[in-house]
């Protein structure tokens, strides 16, 4: 069957309307999953004091966060359900990040099991997590690479980055409130704790370019607030001590207690930066019904009552008309023009700027896209260049990011440049491997 250029118009107008309520469904599961690593992260930090103060401390705030964790399992996992039996707007890539989420949660009970019987080491326990944790926040990136709107795109870079930052924060509380509740330095710790909040900077440096401008400026007022000062003194504490220095144990409930006021305001920006998502979906869904709805009356009109074309034409042969005059839609032979003639002409023509609108706001559209699109693009490019380094140069993502950044800084180039670089010509930009000998 041949489309009509009526029905062409609007499908394009249906295909928009299905997009945006499929982002609607994918910002809904990216709430979920937000809510679920925030769960998992304090599950993570309760389990690692637990540990490290060798089952003395923080065992029921571990329990309690594991009870929290539970049922959002269960809410995430019964979405999985619904969009692995849909057959449009989930991709396999999503699918297959579904999957390996799905797997992860599984595990965790094993896992769960093997801390109340105090069998890892508080390290082992925040990678665990961690990875599970790195699932989900992959899955939510790719979530917000999939989404056609450009406003609503700008929201979800904000929050993969916001999510990120906080992850890094999240790290940050479990391996700082074990080093205090372990009563120990440790260097590679120490290390870490500085590569964690390098990661939150950069992070959280992306969230604020993109975020709305009443988050801008909540976060940067909780920046100022008395607690924050006191993690930075904290801080200072874990990264400054010599290594072998004995630490004070009782520390370890302050800084769990301030690295969580910082981390509980990063979850109210990541509720309101998802409430912020569901009100602009609803905002678009509303603004592209009623563009349906106005394409089809317009459409309709003129099918009921299609314009005359005859008159036109024939003034393309009226030889007593000036040659360059032009020709005018629905004239009669006396050259007047009656208000019926002027009303269809202005139907033609309202039907001329409903496609040269719509094809302009698309322009305008895919214009606001490619920025979005950008800052995701780099955080892919930096990703796959340290599992590059990583996996041919044995070296750790911590170690991997380090020489990615100081390359960057030695050559003044952007970081996303130094990973492109790295993945292209890597023995150019990082030498040889360290096995390669030269003649």
């Amino acid at each position: 069957m041949t489309l009509s250029a009526s029905h062409l118009v609007l499908r394009a107008k249906q295909i928009e309307l299905d997009a945006v309520r499929h982002l609607a469904e994918r910002v809904e599961l990216a709430g979920v999953v937000g809510q679920l690593i925030d769960a998992l992260q304090r599950e993570r930090g309760a389990a690692s004091v637990y540990l490290a103060s060798a089952g003395q401390r923080f065992e029921v705030e571990r329990q309690a966060a594991v009870d929290a964790v539970r049922p959002l399992e269960g809410s995430l996992l019964a979405l999985f359900s619904e969009q692995g039996l849909r057959t449009h707007g989930t991709s396999a890539r999503t699918l297959a990040l579904m999957a390996w989420v799905h797997l992860d949660l599984q595990a965790l009970a094993a896992l769960r099991l093997q801390i109340e019987q105090r069998q890892p080491t508080a390290h082992e326990v925040v990678a665990a997590y961690s990875r599970v944790i790195a699932g989900l926040v992959e899955l939510i990136y790719q979530l917000a690479e999939a989404a056609p709107h450009p406003g609503i795109s700008r929201l979800l870079v904000a929050l993969v980055h916001l999510i990120q930052g906080k992850e890094a924060a999240g790290q940050e509380r479990a391996v700082g409130a074990a080093l205090f509740a372990s009563g120990a330095c440790s260097e590679d710790q120490q290390l870490r704790i500085v590569k964690l909040i390098e990661a939150q900077e950069h992070s959280l440096k992306v969230f604020e370019e993109f975020a709305p401008i009443n988050l801008q400026s909540q976060w940067q007022q909780h920046q100022l607030t008395p607690l924050v000062a006191m993690l930075e003194r904290l801080r200072r504490t874990l990264c400054t001590a010599r290594h072998g220095t004995v630490l004070d144990p009782r520390l370890s409930d302050s800084w769990f207690e301030v690295a969580s006021v910082r981390i509980a305001a990063l979850w109210q920006c990541e509720v309101e930066l998802v409430e912020a998502l569901r009100q602009a979906c609803a905002a678009q869904l509303d603004a592209n019904q009623q563009d349906l709805r106005d394409a089809e009356g317009l459409l309709r009109q003129l099918r009921d009552n299609p314009p005359p074309h005859t008159d036109a034409v024939s003034r393309f042969f009226n030889t007593h008309e000036q040659l360059d005059a032009a020709p005018v839609l629905g004239a009669q032979p006396d050259g007047k023009n009656h208000r019926s003639d002027a009303h269809d002409a202005a139907k033609v023509s309202s039907l001329e700027d409903m496609l040269q609108a719509q094809t302009a706001r698309l322009a305008s559209m895919e214009s606001e896209l490619e920025t979005a699109r950008r800052a995701l693009h780099e955080r892919k490019l930096i990703e796959r260049a340290k599992g590059a380094l990583m996996a041919r140069m044995g070296l750790t993502e911590e170690a991997a990011f380090r020489a990615l950044q100081k390359t960057s800084m030695d050559h003044n180039r952007k970081l996303v440049d130094v990973a492109e670089a790295a993945l292209a010509l890597p023995d150019l930009v990082f030498g040889p491997r360290p096995d390669v000998h030269q003649n």
